[in-house]
């Protein structure tokens, strides 16, 4: 089992034609993704990577009856991407592009509003991958493996690290979700722990975090409600001093909110075990 992306997704890729879309829709269908057609406007009615090339979104869906997208464009066009994608029908809308305005997302959110059946990954995110089944995204398949182990995470290299260490020591993923890490976001931790619980092959979660915003709380006050799950975070951004951004535009400290010590209080007082470093994930898992 898994979330999100399993074996009956049908996915597009927004971009296809460019360097990045063409590198990793080549990616994702070498490791099983149901890599249906892509879109690349003025490149309509032709073929790429063996697969049919659209002009819009409406007409892929129309032809593929694809359900999911992955959008690799430029983040001018990144925001009307998404939209696009959400008004064609499509469920889930992984977007890999970083760099996108703030107030860009803020519109974005107010108009998915509308479309209440569509789940937002990102923007600047790893993406998901199903190990054994698919991917949308940047995820290496090299570094997973099939299991129990559910991982969400903000941070795409820790995403990479914790999965890697979760393979070696034969705990396998159901599947890892990188939500990225900007201040605006689709789906948030809370609403990926939603779904893990409600996933029955998923038996342990891993919770990555790092400084800035609410998020982490908010999951940790919903794990905190009673979960099936046996849980480990880890926050990281201990030493990032007040009001310095570090790494993510979302990872910014404002007085006492969103520092590591008040997200790690709060997943302790919800009774999940909490990692001081990377390397004690593996061990609170077992």
């Amino acid at each position: 089992m898994s979330i999100l992306l399993d074996t009956t997704t049908r996915v597009i890729v927004q971009g296809i034609t460019g360097r990045e879309g063409t590198f990793h829709a080549e990616q994702m269908r070498a490791m099983g993704t149901q890599l249906v057609g892509g879109t690349s406007p003025g490149k309509g009615g032709t073929t790429h990577l063996g697969v049919p090339v659209f002009n819009t979104v409406a007409e892929a869906v129309s032809a593929t009856e694809a359900n999911a997208s992955g959008i690799f464009v430029p983040p001018p066009f990144a925001p009307d991407a998404i939209m696009e994608a959400a008004a064609a029908g499509i469920t889930l809308i992984v977007c890999i592009t970083e760099g996108i305005p703030i107030q860009d997302m803020i519109r974005v959110k107010d108009y998915l509003r509308g479309y209440p059946k569509a789940h937002l990954i990102g923007p600047n995110c790893p993406g998901l991958i199903t190990p054994g089944v698919g991917k949308i995204g940047i995820i290496p398949q090299r570094i997973t493996a099939s299991g129990p182990v559910g991982l969400v995470s903000r941070s795409g290299t820790l995403t990479y690290e914790v999965a890697s260490a979760l393979s070696a020591s034969g705990l396998g993923q159901s599947t890892i979700v990188g939500i990225g890490g900007d201040p605006v976001l689709g789906l948030t931790f809370a609403d990926v722990v939603a779904m893990f619980e409600q996933d029955l092959a998923t038996t342990h979660l891993v919770v990555i975090g790092e400084i800035g915003g609410t998020d982490e709380e908010r999951a940790a006050e919903l794990l905190g409600r009673g979960s099936r799950l046996k849980t480990v975070a880890f926050i990281s951004g201990r030493t990032a001093p007040e009001g310095k951004r570090m790494g993510h535009a979302g990872a910014i400290i404002s007085g006492n909110r969103g520092t590591a010590k008040s997200k790690e209080e709060a997943f302790r007082h919800a009774g999940v075990a909490v990692a001081e470093t990377t390397d004690d994930i593996v061990s609170l898992l077992r």
